[in-house]
């Protein structure tokens, strides 16, 4: 059964079908040539199972928050106050784009919400500045990958969901890395700016300018501050911490900006609610498609040809790394932790590597999957905001994605990057 529902899950993938139906298509077409027509109910039974969890809610509300954030035009006073910031440098548009993704990563948790939001805005203003669309739309897919890395984070949310795992612990353990690869990002906007010589936005702002831009975003940036702070602080749960934030977003935008209305409402609750429905419907479907995967005793199998590969845990996280890369062309970040997570992380905590360690490898590089060709749903944002084709962003993006590569693997090897918070704050041992 594993030898052929897994490439028949994959060939569904590529002649375009939907994510959510190849999770169920591929293992209930198996159950049917095995003669297996009463595990059926194991299907839909485990779609409803998958999506019924209260710490999943977290997602929905984030979601509700960030897309309250973007209505009331806080995504713009975080982009002015990374102007102020970076906007003097040479390419300073594109370290503003990364910047800003930076920030708006700490109010949605999503690089989807990302690059809509601040490609939208800054891809024609870089390209009114001088800058390709095609790189333009490239920065921006490739640091809108952050959104899920620094906390909160809809993907680290799923891990932690499926897995057992402290929410708090692994919000923790991704700041440094979300930093590392924006940090990264601006090291090769930087290059590629000496060498094209790319436009300077804005002169240098002065410290009156940069502190009355550091009070027009003081509001948004304490939605991270006050989602972290009670989490870690013991106030609430994460699942309450987004509902706060929800409530952190309509006070901020109806009555102290006044930057939200009442009337813009039903649009962000409906957009919220259709971005949430895809999420957790294809959370409830993987959840589904591994319960039929365990029945085929595939992560046993596929436990024993990995350790049959190697006994040097570096080796195998090398190869680990090589696979996740490649899984992340093809699957959204949600579905392959559901489906990888619960066979992979048992591997390689048996063989010593800490579960929080674990889990920010997977996640960040099932995250930068979200960029890369063919199927990263990111270039298919940027395409769409920016009227591009994907194929042209995604030979744009390509150094990008190197830069990304090399964090995944610093992430990996020195794991005090990404462990250092959680033991300093008594999250992880």
């Amino acid at each position: 059964m594993l030898v052929w529902f897994l490439p028949l899950f994959l060939v569904l993938i590529m002649i375009g079908f939907p994510i959510f139906f190849a999770l169920l298509a591929a293992p209930g077409a198996m159950l049917l040539l095995n003669g297996q027509e009463r595990d059926f109910a194991l299907l839909y039974r485990n779609l409803y199972n998958g999506m019924d969890s209260f710490p999943l809610l977290a997602i929905p509300f984030f979601m509700l928050a960030g897309e309250m954030m973007n209505s009331g035009g806080i995504t713009r006073r975080l982009v002015e106050f990374s102007e102020a910031m970076m906007g003097h440098l040479r390419g300073g548009l594109a370290h503003v784009n990364i910047l800003s993704s930076m920030l708006f990563a700490g109010l949605s948790g999503s690089a989807v919400a990302d690059t809509s939001a601040l490609g939208s805005m800054l891809i024609p203003a870089m390209e009114q500045q001088g800058y390709t669309r095609k790189f333009a739309a490239a920065i921006t897919a490739a640091s809108s990958v952050i959104g899920p890395i620094i906390p909160p984070s809809g993907i680290m949310i799923i891990y932690a969901y499926v897995m057992g795992q402290s929410v708090a612990a692994l919000f923790l353990a991704g700041i440094v890395p979300g930093i590392l690869v924006g940090v990264g990002l601006m090291l090769m906007v930087k290059f590629m700016a000496n060498k094209y010589d790319f436009p300077i936005a804005k002169p240098r702002s002065n410290w009156p300018e940069r502190g009355q831009a550091s009070l027009r975003a003081f509001f948004p940036l304490m939605t991270p501050v006050i989602i972290l702070g009670g989490i870690l602080g013991g106030i609430f749960t994460p699942t309450e911490a987004a509902a706060i934030a929800v409530a952190y977003a309509l006070i901020v935008g109806l009555f102290i900006l006044r930057t939200l209305r009442f009337g813009d409402l039903p649009n962000i609750l409906m957009r919220a609610g259709l971005t949430s429905s895809v999420v957790l419907l294809l959370v409830g479907a993987a959840m589904a498609f591994k319960t039929v995967v365990s029945l085929a005793h595939a992560p046993e199998a596929l436990a024993s040809f990995i350790l049959g590969l190697s006994d040097n845990p570096l080796i195998l996280l090398f190869l680990i790394n090589i696979l996740l890369f490649i899984v992340g062309m093809f699957l959204d970040a949600g579905p392959a932790i559901i489906v990888l997570g619960p066979i992979l992380a048992p591997i390689f905590t048996g063989l010593g590597v800490d579960p929080i360690h674990f889990a920010i490898i997977m996640s960040v590089n099932l995250t930068v999957g979200l960029a890369t060709p063919p199927m990263g749903l990111v270039l298919f944002v940027a395409a769409a905001v920016s009227k591009e084709k994907v194929e042209t962003i995604a030979r744009a993006i390509l150094p990008f994605l190197a830069v990304e590569v090399v964090v995944i693997f610093l992430i990996t090897y020195f794991p005090a990057i990404s462990m250092t918070i959680p033991r300093l704050t008594g999250f992880a041992n």
